[in-house]
């Protein structure tokens, strides 16, 4: 029976091998995957093992409100005579102080680079060892920046960015535009440059000037002569700090802490990357199952005859599950190699999207082989079970009489069992649609719908599949004659091997569907709730989320085609034990850059001590207009939380240009971040918006770090995030398309196999080869365009039912189905048709008349 087994693989090469496409495909992904994830892993633990490089005890100063980079700034106790301390300590080799903070760049075109992604734009002092070189930061090219008016880059920066040797070099920390010269090019292996960030060094004088004070540091690193223990060094580097505002952590406790980070960085990606892998090999299953039932029906005779010279039931299950792991085994093997390939051109793709994934070689380990060919293996053979139980019932005489496929036996239980999980899953999905947030068990009672109702609809697409391939078939015969109505014919003579191949199809339309509707729905939702209610033309803001000098506000104001500029500063409001954000503006200037909604009392009667509430915080803390309360201001800004009595004026409906609640100006901004505003809004002259935002750019000093957003370019921020991670998403799910689409080139191949003698006395009677190609066309065609209609419908329903769980997070979202694009996905439903018949197609007409017919 080993001997068959090999013999079959062998002898049905051209039929098994799109089935060993779509296992190779499906377990390529997860082989991606697999490897993937061991080199992302491998890439962070190498990038800290060089940052931790001879680092016994690393003493950091503690971050407390302020201006720096995300309202943080660094404390100051770490100074020039600690650093000395800690030098005298026993057993310690060498200490590097050492000074971080945050640059951002203008190009040398003038554009700012990395804008969007300040928290990789770093900046650092360059520490001069013993051997006058910096070992984190290795010279290229050039020298050491040595004076205030000098820099160095490292080379991915100096490239992004067109700099070279000599250049001037424009940047920006916390506020205006500065300018050095460019004196060095570096290496650098931190994870977040060689993802897409930056970096820019310079003396350490010049950076303690812009980032902290002279004589003080962010961090001291200490190196610990062999043999010395880190424990107890940390505890005597520990004795020196003071009693707040640094710690010291030993070289051990960072690299595990660093460990665990790297664990939980690449955990949930390579988790959510194995579920499209899942997906690939889900709709496999069914390229699968389809071809060796196909493949047993074909060989009935041969089997009959092994049967009758003695073969049990138990080995010819055998002799179909050993050819089904032999084919698996191969194309495993084809698809893990495949995987590498896959895994090297994920990094750059996910970082495009802002992943900030470290650089790397990659990581083959000896689990994700054998996981990628058990994977492989188990999935083929286990497709192949039931087609392998069908084989052995076929009884010897009954195959052995006639060599004609017998008809499908009845669907009553799979009928039923396909209403069943398809009502439940429908009941499912309606009573999610009735939710209104996102929690998790909302979100896994969402899911199990989500798998019920398509289960469902799997089960029950032979029986939908007569109606509509019954419709189908009218077009193409109305359209097509002859050729289309045999076409309709052979899709429906065998409902469930149409189902099987139109189901995986079914599988990857529902998913690209589904998200393209909540993605297009989510998408239109923050589209209008990022300009809700703003008038204004511009917004100035700033990259880095830090506060914008209030003389800035004024200068804005002074630019000619202004017609206002107003101000927005936010700090942190309790009434009554309910916390909301407040944002203190003017008044007079409310009503030139925002359309609020007032529906009670109005934004006229606001000033000093006095504020409005949105409707949700209203309802929160029990306030009406009216009322007198005692509202307590903080926010993380250092300042001591101050209370003071305000009545409240009106109530106003949510709206993304104020917060939870409104308040005058001069009774915010005290306790703004840094004592700054969030931004200004700015209100064009009639007919002078366009262009405006360079004379303000230019106004303000042209800093790379301000933001100068029109409306449209806030729509396009808001919703850029989901584009990206859309697109990402159909290239994950276009795998599973792609595998569809060999499941259609086999199910045509193979079925103008079964029909050679009936295709040769088509010819016969007068079919031409046109005619034959034609009819195949059109059988591949109905055939995706019903896989096409059920993906779709079923797409659309889910995502339909689904999209109350945004409610919470996004009050404007509405299911909006994007029609065009549905309308695209039908229309590659046909071109996915077209291009899979065309083997198929060509092959049945160059079958031989003669031949054909007298063919067993």
């Amino acid at each position: 029976m080993l001997r068959t087994a090999l013999r079959n693989v062998l002898a049905h090469k051209a039929r098994l091998v799109m089935t060993a496409l779509a296992v190779m495909l499906g377990v390529a992904f997860v082989s991606g995957t697999l490897v993937f994830g061991d080199t992302v892993a491998s890439a962070f633990r190498a990038a800290s093992t060089v940052s931790l490089k001879d680092v016994a005890v690393s003493v950091q100063a503690e971050y407390v409100p302020g201006a720096g980079a995300g309202g943080e700034t660094p404390t100051t106790v770490l100074d020039s005579r600690l650093v000395d301390r800690v030098r005298d300590l026993p057993g310690v080799t060498a200490v590097r102080p050492s000074v971080n903070g945050s640059a951002t760049l203008a190009r040398k075109d003038g554009e700012p680079l990395n804008a969007d992604s300040s928290w990789q734009n770093l900046a650092a002092d360059y520490v001069i060892g013993t051997d006058g070189k910096d070992a984190r930061h290795p010279l290229v090219s050039g020298r050491a920046p040595s004076a205030g008016s000098e820099l160095a880059l490292d080379t991915t920066t100096a490239e992004k960015a067109g700099y070279q040797i000599g250049d001037t070099v424009r940047f920006a920390t916390t506020g205006p535009a500065l300018t050095k010269k460019l004196v060095g090019i570096v290496r650098t292996e931190d994870p977040r440059v060689t993802a897409g960030g930056t970096l820019v060094l310079f003396d350490t004088r010049t950076a303690q000037g812009l980032f902290l004070s002279p004589g003080r540091f962010n961090e001291i690193s200490v190196a610990a002569a062999p043999g010395t223990d880190q424990h107890a060094l940390t505890e005597r580097v520990r004795a020196l700090l003071p009693k707040e505002g640094a710690t010291a952590t030993s070289g051990a406790e960072l690299a595990a802490e660093q460990a665990r980070q790297t664990a939980e960085n690449t955990e949930a990606l390579t988790k959510m990357l194995l579920v499209f892998a899942g997906i690939a090999l889900f709709v496999g299953v069914f390229i699968i199952a389809n071809t060796f039932t196909m493949l047993i029906a074909q060989r009935g005779r041969e089997i009959a005859l092994m049967r009758a010279v003695g073969a049990s039931r138990r080995q010819v299950v055998r002799s179909v599950l050993v050819e089904a792991g032999l084919l698996g085994l191969g194309a495993s093997a084809a698809g893990f190699v495949l995987g590498l390939g896959i895994a090297a051109g994920l990094r750059p793709l996910l970082n495009s999207a802002g992943a900030g994934l470290p650089d790397g070689p990659l990581v083959v380990a000896p689990t994700a082989l054998l996981g990628s060919l058990t994977v492989g293996v188990l999935v083929t053979v286990l497709a192949a079970w039931l087609p392998s139980r069908k084989a052995a019932k076929i009884a010897p005489v009954e195959a052995l009489s006639s060599i004609e496929a017998s008809a499908p036996a009845g669907m009553r239980v799979r009928n039923a069992l396909g209403a069943l999980l398809t009502g439940a899953g429908v009941a499912v999905m309606l009573y999610v649609s009735t939710l209104d947030n996102g929690a998790e068990t909302n979100l896994l009672l969402a899911m199990s719908g989500s798998f019920l109702t398509l289960a469902g609809t799997i089960v029950l697409a032979p029986l939908l599949s007569r109606p509509l391939v019954f419709l189908a078939g009218r077009v193409t015969t109305r359209f097509f004659g002859v050729s289309g109505k045999l076409a309709q014919e052979n899709a429906l003579r065998n409902p469930r091997r149409t189902a099987a191949t139109a189901s995986a199809l079914m599988i990857g339309l529902t998913l690209i569907t589904g998200l393209t509707v909540a993605g297009h729905s989510v998408d239109r939702a923050t589209s209008r709730a990022a300009v809700q209610g703003l008038t204004a033309d511009y917004r100035v803001a700033n990259s880095a989320y830090l506060g914008l000098d209030p003389k800035l506000a004024d200068r804005i104001a002074d630019v000619p085609g202004v017609a206002g500029a107003t101000p927005l500063a936010s700090a942190g409001l309790t009434v009554d034990g309910e916390y909301a954000s407040v944002s203190g503006l003017d008044p007079k200037q409310l009503d030139k850059v925002a359309d609020i909604d007032f529906t009670s009392g109005s934004a006229a009667a606001l000033g000093p001590g006095r504020i409005a509430v949105s409707e949700t915080y209203a309802g929160r803390a029990g306030l009406r207009t009216g009322d007198i309360v005692t509202g307590r201001f903080d926010l993380d800004s250092g300042k001591p939380a101050r209370l003071k009595q305000l009545t409240v004026v009106g109530v106003y409906a949510e709206n993304r240009v104020v917060a939870g609640v409104v308040g005058d100006l001069g009774d915010v901004l005290p306790y703004a971040m840094d004592g700054g505003y969030d931004s200004v809004l700015v209100k064009a002259e009639p007919g002078r918006a366009a262009g405006l935002d360079r004379e303000i750019r230019s106004a303000l000093g042209d800093s790379p770090l301000l933001k100068v957003q029109s409306r449209e370019q806030i729509t396009r921020e808001e919703s850029g995030e989901i584009d990206v991670m859309l697109d990402m998403m159909y290239g994950l799910l276009g795998m599973a398309v792609v595998i569809a689409i060999l499941g259609v080139i086999n199910t045509l191949a193979m079925s103008v196999h079964e029909r050679t003698r009936e295709i040769g006395m088509l010819r016969a009677i007068g079919l031409d080869r046109t005619g034959i190609r034609r009819m195949v066309r059109l059988e591949s065609v109905v055939i995706s365009l019903f896989g096409a209609v059920l993906g779709i419908g079923t797409g659309v329903f889910l995502a339909w039912t689904g999209g109350s769980l945004t409610a919470s997070g996004l009050p404007d979202y509405t299911t909006t189905v994007p029609w065009p694009r549905l309308a695209l996905f039908l229309a590659l439903a046909v071109l996915i048709g077209i291009l899979a018949s065309i083997w198929p197609a060509g092959r049945a007409a160059r079958l031989n008349m003669l031949r054909a017919i007298s063919s067993q």
